[in-house]
């Protein structure tokens, strides 16, 4: 993989952000995406990382700093411009239909350009085999695990270049936890760009290519997944009490 600055597919450069005017969650924070990377971003709560999330998809005051993708100043654009940019973004809650089948919330990952449905579903369904065979459920009655892969299933239908999860494992037991990290991984693997907040922390560097750790809305440490795990201040500091916080 290059690593070289035109490479980057997502800019967070010095991001002052939040949701009440005058107090700020994100401070000064930075994280770069590169093609194909596979990036994760942890912290102890209220250190901000699902405001990056927000502040990348304009759903938080930015104060100052810019979001760049693909050298494209986004800064402020909301959910529905960036899809069509190539940006998927899967929520923590509510990001299923329940109502719906499957099919039909796969649909609904595809309005924007509903000629491409036969070819991204036979798609998803290849890298998710499940989906084809709970096509014509209802979305409510899955499991949580079952309900997380519609979810990224439906922000793969627009092929985006870069996938945002917000905490993709929450409320999940240990097994079905897993099962969501290996998705993860395979969507990956397909050639997308991950930016993972992720509240397991020690789960979430062994699955991810660089990580960074918030605290107090702006970065305390970076590094691969492996040198994080092993850093003798980030364990003592974040993955003791993330991992007794998460039971990771």
């Amino acid at each position: 993989m290059t690593t070289g600055a035109d490479d980057r597919v997502l800019v967070v450069d010095e991001l002052v952000a939040g949701y009440i005017p005058e107090v700020n969650i994100l401070n000064g924070c930075n994280i770069e995406v590169r093609a194909g990377e596979f990036v994760g971003v942890i912290g102890p709560n209220g250190a901000g990382k699902s405001t990056v999330l927000k502040a990348i998809l304009g759903q938080c005051a930015v104060r100052s700093g810019t979001v760049s993708f693909n050298n494209e100043n986004i800064t402020g654009h909301k959910a529905h411009e960036l899809v069509e940019h190539g940006v998927g973004y899967v929520p923590q809650t509510q990001n299923v239909f329940q109502s719906l089948t499957v099919k039909e919330n796969l649909e609904m990952g595809c309005f924007l350009k509903p000629s491409v449905f036969n070819d991204r579903f036979e798609y998803v369904t290849s890298l998710f085999p499940k989906l084809r065979e709970r096509a014509s459920q209802r979305a409510g009655s899955l499991s949580g695990g079952e309900r997380q892969m519609v979810a990224m299933g439906r922000a793969l239908m627009m092929e985006p270049k870069l996938l945002l999860l917000d905490e993709p494992s929450a409320g999940l037991s240990p097994v079905l936890q897993d099962e969501v990290f290996i998705q993860c991984k395979k969507i990956n693997e397909e050639g997308i760009a991950i930016l993972m907040v992720e509240q397991n922390a020690r789960r979430c560097l062994q699955v991810t290519d660089r990580a960074y750790v918030l605290d107090q809305g702006k970065n305390a440490y970076t590094g691969t997944g492996r040198e994080l795990l092993l850093d003798p201040k980030v364990i003592a500091l974040y993955l003791g009490t993330l991992a007794k916080a998460t039971g990771g």
